[in-house]
């Protein structure tokens, strides 16, 4: 199942060192899908541990219906298959979790005991586009949570399906995706974009550091059209660095 990845654990620490958005502007110079369109949340998430910064990890996937008991009687040995599917996932793992109850959510499959279950089993953190509980004993676990909202209960929840395609927030995420998320939302990298992101990324930056961030800062004592002047300057300078290393123009 472990197919061999692109991105080495040091460069997914780099990337961890980056908000989304920074990933999005390398990846929107790599990608062949659509930059306006692909690639990242189209509705609004709730990062309940901002404190705790980006996280980073390769997609592992699970659809719940928490209003469902019938699937205790159905599918009892679920929670134990999807337990050995996990382990058998090498990490950093993000756990993707699509609701079936949404947007009326019933109850949580995260609280302080999966949490902690999930970190044993090398997860980071999750996406679930339902509910999560226990917000301050799962942040002391160290699981970060981007979710719906909050709740109270966990009602009859375990996995219904595992290691498939799952669509959260109006983004489809497969097993396997690089994910990247924050405050901001997240990135769903496809394993044909991985190998060039941390490159693309960096360089992104330092296009933005050495060009329009530079001229914006160093304003003190200029005239308005000097301070535009080298605004314009700037970004043709970002322009032309950006398509000769990618063949785009990037945002400025």
């Amino acid at each position: 199942m472990n197919t061999p990845r692109p991105l080495s654990h040091a460069d997914l620490l780099q990337l961890k060192r980056w908000n989304t958005p920074t990933i999005y502007n390398g990846w929107e110079q790599i990608t062949k899908r659509a930059f306006c369109a692909d690639g990242f949340n189209l509705e609004e998430t709730r990062d309940f541990m901002p404190q705790m910064g980006p996280m980073v990890g390769y997609a592992v996937t699970v659809v719940i219906e928490p209003s469902n008991a019938s699937h205790r009687k159905t599918l009892p040995n679920a929670t134990s298959d999807y337990r050995l599917y996990l382990g058998s996932v090498a990490g950093p793992k993000i756990v993707v979790i699509q609701d079936l109850d949404k947007p009326r959510v019933i109850g949580s499959f995260w609280g302080e005991v999966n949490a902690n279950i999930h970190k044993a089993l090398g997860c980071v953190g999750t996406i679930t586009d339902g509910a999560i509980r226990d917000v301050d004993e799962m942040t002391n676990a160290g699981f970060k949570s981007i979710a719906r909202r909050l709740c109270v209960g966990h009602a009859a929840v375990q996995p219904v399906r595992f290691n498939c395609d799952v669509e959260v927030f109006g983004r489809k995420v497969s097993p396997g995706d690089l994910v990247h998320a924050d405050k901001h939302g997240f990135m769903v990298i496809t394993p044909e974009e991985q190998p060039q992101l941390l490159e693309a990324s960096k360089f992104m930056d330092t296009n933005e550091c050495e060009t329009v961030i530079a001229a914006a800062r160093n304003s003190s004592g200029l005239t308005t059209e000097e301070i535009l002047d080298n605004l314009s300057t700037a970004s043709r300078q970002f322009r032309e660095n950006a398509e000769q290393k990618f063949a785009r123009g990037g945002e400025w």
